[in-house]
């Protein structure tokens, strides 16, 4: 009997909750999540001032993407958050995950693809798919794991949010564009901004 994917919401002849589509790219985006974890701790810089900057007052400006970066690793706990819901339901004990926070992560996804099979008929499939496509999507953003040309690099946004914290994501100038946008806080950068935009780069890169 036909059935409606719950995460794509087109018919679906297996009779699953989630469609093959859907299905493959969860367990592709499942296992490229500890990739993106480490490319995240590589991008972290290596400490902070404590000055604001031209955030503010008082000293130079934070590294770019510090703060940031700790947010996005802190969103990979959906991943365990899931694994729990999955052994929850199926009446299992909760899920044993030691070591450091990369080997936890490689546990937690080993386990939930482990559970596929089971996944696909279950009702919060079409959740877990969504929770799974806003992770992968807020990482790759910054890390960028797509091999497809970007164009240039034009180093990191210097946004300022009302926090006064730095922005601090990839800026690329895509083939044949004339305006940078940054991917995370959708600035556009114009090419009479990249002057002041460098000077702000560097006054951050020295800080």
């Amino acid at each position: 009997m036909d059935t409606t994917c719950t995460h794509c919401h087109a018919p679906d002849p297996t009779g699953s909750t989630l469609c093959v589509h859907c299905t493959t790219t969860l367990t592709a985006r499942l296992q490229q999540l500890p990739r993106m974890y480490a490319g995240l701790g590589i991008l972290l810089a290596p400490g902070a001032s404590s000055g604001q900057g031209r955030g503010g007052k008082g000293g130079p400006a934070p590294l770019p993407i510090d703060d940031r970066m700790f947010d996005h690793r802190k969103e990979f706990d959906v991943v365990y958050a899931w694994l729990k819901a999955v052994h929850d339901d199926r009446h299992l004990r909760g899920p044993r995950l030691t070591g450091d926070a990369l080997t936890r992560l490689h546990t937690a996804v080993a386990g939930l693809l482990a559970h596929m099979p089971w996944i696909v008929l279950w009702p919060g499939a079409g959740d877990l798919a969504q929770e799974i496509s806003d992770l992968h999507r807020n990482a790759a953003s910054v890390v960028d794991p797509d091999p497809r040309p970007r164009g240039r690099r034009i180093g990191h946004c210097q946004t300022i949010d009302p926090s006064g914290t730095i922005c601090g994501a990839v800026l690329w100038l895509a083939p044949g564009e004339q305006v940078a946008r940054c991917d995370w806080c959708s600035m556009a950068w114009p090419p009479a901004t990249w002057m002041q935009l460098r000077a702000w780069q560097t006054e951050n890169a020295a800080a």
